[in-house]
């Protein structure tokens, strides 16, 4: 089994597959890359079981056949070579040997049918998006999942596919995001819980891709295929909670404002609030909006005014200053618009501008009690 590959594609390839591998695994074969060689052909797969990626490349070669290659040894020794090419020779002695334009390097290598197998969906539903609208939807909600061991499915992200569009949800309790399309539509109705793992992966080379995402999907596992990349992974399994039950419908005091000089001054005030509650109070009268925050414990506190466009009543409420700029970090408009009803009840942020047709972006963030 012989090939030649060029060092900086090879790379390249590789550290997007890297991502998947853990750093310590139970089953000591999941720290190598495995290389399936058909020809012209390299399919190279990484896996930690619950997910599993592979990459398929062109290369120089006449032979077949299957390994698994140390994935952190191998990775060291690419990134210090110039581009040039490389050959992989697999050796008698259980050795596979790379020549460069300066030297020969020998690792070794376990036997690729150790390798654990993907999964292969039978009879699965599927699902065309643009690479672009998958990774909008994977970066405007990932923020918002929680890390609960104990509520796994609020840990990722929920997808719900239908004719009329798609939606793409994510919660951990005190906030919320749900990104919905309507200019991408599902054939069917369908809906799965996808973890963050797999979706990080998908968001890093997402964005630099311009074609489409084939998602095919069943009850218990997802692939995403792509350009040269497959990926599959597990989903989470069980009941996503009713998230438009907790989105409060009636909502009659809506503040406008840029939403940079409301970032900067949440940022600003947030560094004087109580380092446990990150608390911070907008009270808000007329055409004013004053944020402020005290540490009592410190005798730290700040206040700013800042001017806005206001309809409702004078109100009082609060927030958690962290949740508030993650929010306001992750939209991109010039204005946005904070929809509340009473203090006790949940904030709703939309961007007012800057959405392509079809996009919605409803974000929601629970208020803190405040101790007067």
């Amino acid at each position: 089994m012989k090939f030649i590959v060029s060092s900086s594609y090879l790379l390249k390839q590789l550290q997007v597959l890297g991502s998947v591998i853990n750093s310590s695994n139970t089953l000591p074969i999941l720290d190598n890359f495995l290389f399936e060689l058909d020809n012209n052909q390299l399919i190279v797969s990484a896996s930690d079981l619950e997910t599993t990626m592979s990459a398929t490349l062109e290369i120089d070669s006449k032979s077949e056949g299957s390994v698994a290659v140390p994935a952190k040894l191998l990775l060291e020794i690419l990134k210090t070579f110039p581009e040039q090419p490389l050959t992989f020779t697999v050796e008698e002695n259980n050795t596979i040997e790379i020549s460069s334009n300066s030297g020969k390097y020998a690792l070794a290598y376990a036997s690729g049918d150790e390798f654990p197998k993907a999964v292969v969906l039978d009879d699965p539903s599927s699902t065309l998006v643009p690479a672009e609208v998958l990774a909008t939807a994977i970066s405007k909600t990932i923020f918002a999942a929680g890390n609960d061991d104990l509520r796994p499915v609020m840990s990722g992200v929920f997808f719900q596919f239908s004719p009329e569009g798609l939606i793409f949800v994510a919660t951990d309790a005190h906030k919320l995001v749900k990104y919905s399309r309507t200019d991408v539509k599902a054939s069917e109705v369908a809906d799965f819980i996808m973890p963050k793992k797999p979706l990080n992966i998908l968001k890093g080379i997402l964005g630099t891709s311009d074609s489409e995402v084939k998602i095919e999907y069943n009850d218990s596992n997802a692939v995403f295929s792509f350009d040269n990349y497959m990926l599959v992974c597990r989903l989470i399994d069980g009941k996503y909670p009713n998230y438009e039950a907790v989105i409060p419908k009636e909502n009659p005091n809506k503040l406008h404002i840029d939403r940079s000089q409301f970032l900067s001054s949440v940022r600003r005030v947030a560094i004087f609030s109580n380092k446990t509650t990150h608390q911070i109070r907008l009270k808000i009268a007329g055409t004013e909006l004053n944020i402020s925050a005290e540490d009592i414990d410190y005798s730290n506190k700040a206040e700013e005014r800042l001017t806005c466009d206001y309809q409702g009543d004078d109100l009082q409420i609060g927030f958690n200053s962290r949740f508030l700029t993650e929010m306001l970090t992750n939209l991109q408009s010039d204005e946005i618009q904070l929809e509340m009803s009473l203090p006790n009840r949940a904030g709703i942020l939309t961007p007012v501008d800057g959405l392509d047709e079809g996009e919605v972006i409803t974000m929601l963030v629970m208020p803190v009690m405040l101790n007067n």
